[in-house]
Order: structure tokens, then C-alpha cells, then sequence
């Protein structure tokens, strides 16, 4: 009976491990969209959008921007930000024609739809975090958690 019980337990272990990642899928996969098609309207009083162009998938800072991005995806759901990309700049998406970007260029929006921060190169997500939090949006939203 011990080893029927080994397996047993070890089959619950191993499920309890897959279970948990299942469940953080979803979460991180709505946190990047292709910003191609997306509509800024939408996201209006709902989410924070970064915005990263580049000329091709293949730029290497558009590589190192996506990769700090995903290193640290909690930070930024947990501050409403959705992430939109746009490599194509033929034919130029409505993010392009909007935000006029020139190669590489990261830009960060409001929940109110403004344009706060626009750079050339890419940025940490702490950096991004510490800007984001001092929007008076976030502080409000941070004070409505906390009396809670």
C-alpha cells in the first residue's frame, strides 16, 4: 500500500505545481497585445498602455525592452498597464499614425488617454513602476486599497 500511496501523493504534487502557472497564463497573456490594431479609446479609465514600436522585431532594443518587460509582467498588472507592440511600420496602424514614432520608441499613456512619457531607448520596469506611481490616478488608487 505505501507505494500506491507514493504515487498518489506525488500525482497531487505535481498537479498542484501545474495548476498555479495555468492560472498566471491568462493574467500575463492579457498583459501583451499586438498594438497593430488596437483602439487607445478602448482602454480609456481601465488601463495604463505602454506602447513599443520599432522598425522589426529584430531590433535588438525592441528584444531588450520585451525581455525587461517580461521579466517583471507582476509589477505592471498589478499598476493596470497593458502592453502593445508594433513592428510593422508599413502600412502605419492608427498606434503610428497617433503616437508618430521614429524606429525604436517606448511610450507610456494614462489611464486618461495622455501621452506621459515617450523614449528612445529602453527602460526598466522599476523605472517605469516608479514613474507610473507618481501619477495622481495611482496615488488614489493606492490610497482606495489601503482603506480597504
Amino acid at each position: 500500500m505505501k507505494p500506491s500511496l507514493a504515487v498518489v501523493l506525488s500525482s497531487f504534487l505535481s498537479l498542484a505545481l501545474v495548476l498555479p502557472t495555468q492560472a498566471a497564463e491568462p493574467e500575463a497573456s492579457a498583459l501583451f497585445q499586438s498594438g497593430e490594431e488596437a483602439d487607445l479609446a478602448s482602454f480609456l479609465w481601465h488601463k495604463r498602455p505602454i506602447v513599443v514600436f520599432a522598425d522589426s522585431p529584430e531590433d535588438p532594443r525592441f528584444k531588450e525592452q520585451m525581455a525587461r518587460l517580461t521579466s517583471e509582467a507582476d509589477a505592471l498588472l498589478e499598476r493596470d498597464v497593458v502592453v502593445l507592440t508594433d513592428t510593422r511600420p508599413k502600412p502605419a496602424s492608427a498606434l503610428r499614425k497617433e503616437l508618430r514614432p521614429r524606429g525604436f520608441m517606448l511610450v507610456l499613456l494614462g489611464k486618461d488617454g495622455g501621452v506621459k512619457l515617450r523614449k528612445p531607448h529602453p527602460w526598466t520596469v522599476r523605472e517605469l513602476s516608479r514613474s507610473i506611481d507618481k501619477f495622481q490616478d495611482r496615488l488614489q488608487e493606492v490610497e482606495d486599497r489601503r482603506g480597504d
